[in-house]
This record gives C-alpha cells, sequence and structure tokens, in this order.
C-alpha cells in the first residue's frame, strides 16, 4: 500500500476528504500567539541552565496552538525540520515563544517559532535563544487529515518566511524521497544478493 504524505500540494489527490473545500485565507497574524514560562531551578540541566527539554515543549506548546488557532480545530505535530539552540536559557529567565504559521499546504501547515529570554527582575532587552520549524496536520474526529485555510502572509517579512517555509518543504519532501529510493535499493540487492 502507498504511504500518504501529509505534504500533499494544493489541489493534489492526498486521498482524505478530497471533495471537502479549502476554507478561506487567513491572514498571518490572526493566529499568532506567545507562550511564556519562568525558567525555575526545576527545569535546570545538570550545567545549571535552563533544559532544552523545557524549551522544546514550550515551542510545541505555542506551535501546537497557532496551528489550532489557524486551522480552526486539533492538529498534530508531524516534524520538527528544525530547532537550533543558540544561547543556553538560564535559570531566572522569562523565556516567551512567539509563533505563527509560516506556510500552509492542503492539510499542514509550517509554524515557526523564535524564542525569546529575559531576566525576570531586570528591564534589558531580550536575547534570542532558539528558533524552530515544525510541521502540523490538521485532524477531523476521526483522527484523519482535513484541509487547512491558506496562510496570507500580510507583511515582507511574512513574505520571507513564506519563501523560506516552501524551500524547506522542498528540501524534505526531497530527503524523504532520497531515503525511500535508498531504501529500495537495499531491499532489491537483499532480494538479488
Amino acid at each position: 500500500m502507498a504511504q500518504r504524505s501529509f505534504d500533499a500540494p494544493v489541489g493534489a489527490d492526498s486521498g482524505w476528504g478530497d471533495d471537502v473545500p479549502t476554507p478561506a485565507a487567513k491572514p498571518a497574524s490572526a493566529s499568532r500567539t506567545t507562550l511564556s514560562h519562568i525558567m525555575s531551578a526545576q527545569d535546570a540541566n545538570l550545567y545549571g541552565t535552563g533544559h532544552g527539554g523545557v524549551v522544546m515543549k514550550l515551542v510545541d506548546d505555542a506551535a501546537a496552538a497557532v496551528a489550532g488557532r489557524h486551522s480552526g480545530g486539533p492538529a498534530v505535530t508531524a516534524a520538527v525540520d528544525e530547532l537550533a539552540f543558540l544561547v543556553p536559557a538560564r535559570v531566572g529567565d522569562l523565556v516567551h515563544a512567539h509563533a505563527q504559521v509560516n506556510w500552509t499546504g492542503r492539510t499542514s501547515m509550517e509554524i515557526g517559532v523564535r524564542v525569546m529570554a529575559e531576566r525576570w527582575n531586570e528591564s534589558t532587552p531580550a536575547n534570542h535563544i532558539a528558533s524552530a520549524y515544525l510541521t502540523f496536520v490538521a485532524i477531523d474526529p476521526e483522527g484523519r487529515p482535513r484541509p487547512v485555510p491558506p496562510v496570507r502572509p500580510e507583511t515582507a517579512e511574512d513574505h520571507r518566511r513564506f519563501r523560506e517555509a516552501e524551500i524547506r518543504r522542498t528540501h524534505r519532501l526531497a530527503r524523504r524521497q532520497a531515503i525511500q529510493l535508498s531504501r529500495a535499493d537495499d531491499e532489491a540487492a537483499d532480494v538479488t544478493g
């Protein structure tokens, strides 16, 4: 049986609800969300800085809120394309995960998250500590992918994010295809070998 892709382009035969019309486009600003967390001693790793897993959960939670808002219902994490830690969060930092929809396909969305940290008791500029790109898929009550509204970029920054998300998607699909071809070659070699 052929494996279905969550990244089927708009109008492609995804096999899931193709008779369901695509919802009306939504502006990028409609679902922007910020979640915040104070790094406490319980969040520290062995080095005394904020544990990366705490930041990862904050990133996923913020992205899930954006995906649910944009799609108008449940959405699940399908992939984390990138999570780059730039500098560590420290105990006592107020950490903010700013998230927005960068790109949409038929049933999937790329959510970008920028993580900033500032001291909880100082009025100094926040530091950019991490960035992430996650793919979410909207699901119906039976857990099947469902159509999402197209995102409508509003600013020059939104347009840049949209273009870069398309590049990441192209690379993700090419990587997946290359891996599948490699595995097929290995299986063929095992059969003939």
